[in-house]
C-alpha cells in the first residue's frame, strides 16, 4: 500500500511537470521527498512487525 501511494504521488507529480505545473528542478525536489517520506513509512512499518513479532515470541 505505501509503495501504491509512492507510485500514485510519483506520477500526479510527473504529470504536473509535463502539464507546466512545476518546474524540472521541482519534480525532483519534490521526488526526493516523496521518496524519503516512503522510505520513512517502510522503516516504521518494518520496526512495528519486528516488535510484533518480538512479543509473539516471548509467549
Amino acid at each position: 500500500a505505501i509503495r501504491n501511494v509512492r507510485r500514485d504521488a510519483m506520477e500526479q507529480l510527473k504529470k504536473s511537470e509535463k502539464d507546466g505545473d512545476i518546474s524540472e528542478d521541482q519534480l525532483k525536489k519534490l521526488s526526493t521527498q516523496v521518496q524519503e517520506a516512503t522510505d520513512s513509512f517502510v522503516k516504521q512499518v518494518d520496526q512495528t512487525v519486528k516488535t510484533k513479532e518480538d512479543e509473539i515470541m516471548q509467549v
